[in-house]
């Protein structure tokens, strides 16, 4: 186990360890932010190449998805996707990101997003009729981690343009974008309406 690191003034490396998966073994990383208390983890495989770009997925903690299997949305197949890919090629990073429930709004808030949902609303009309951002997240820490791990350049498993100018700015150029899509019949209009009014990519929709 390694000390905790800080990484500037605002998240701190608490520890290191090993995590066996149905993916293979991963070494698990422990952050906090120093401020909020929020916790989040990055999973690494391999040595991360120092000279090319490293495979990343920024991923969104989502409870009703990865813990209760909900086919509501794509964060489980979208996950599993990332892990996989990642052991298949030997290395890169998955970097969790929690707080993010909902796009920043929280479990229960959620809930009451899809509550009006089943009364006709699509995921972004429904946060608005809740007066709740459309999307509330953040990804400074996951750039902290970044950093921390020694990534320079990211091969980025998204579907989100968000997240690409996101780690632009934050100093990563993205040489690669890897689309992770998870389409079910429970999920195409969730999926439609992330492409029609947040400009996510899915070509084959």
């Amino acid at each position: 186990m390694e000390t905790a690191k800080k990484l500037g003034p605002t998240i701190q490396r608490v520890v290191v360890t090993e995590l066996p998966t149905r993916f293979g073994t991963f070494s698990i990383y422990g952050y906090r932010e120093t401020q909020s208390g929020v916790e989040h983890v990055a999973l690494v495989k391999g040595t991360l190449p120092v000279e090319n770009p490293t495979l990343v997925r920024i991923h969104s903690e989502c409870l009703t998805g990865e813990a209760f299997g909900s086919l509501r949305c794509d964060c489980r197949a979208q996950l599993d996707l990332a892990l996989e890919a990642i052991a298949a090629a030997g290395s890169g990073v998955v970097v969790y990101l929690r707080g993010h429930e909902g796009r920043g709004i929280g479990l229960i808030n959620k809930l009451r997003a899809y509550a009006l949902q089943d009364t006709g609303s699509d995921t972004s009309s429904a946060n608005s009729e809740l007066r709740l951002p459309v999307d509330a997240r953040d990804y400074t820490a996951a750039f902290s981690i970044l950093d921390d791990l020694g990534v320079r350049e990211l091969r980025l498993m998204t579907n989100n343009p968000g997240k690409i100018s996101a780690a632009e700015k934050a100093g990563f150029p993205v040489v690669e974008r890897i689309p992770v899509i998870g389409v079910t019949d429970d999920n195409e209009r969730y999926l439609r309406t992330k492409m029609l009014k947040f400009g996510h990519l899915f070509p084959d929709l």
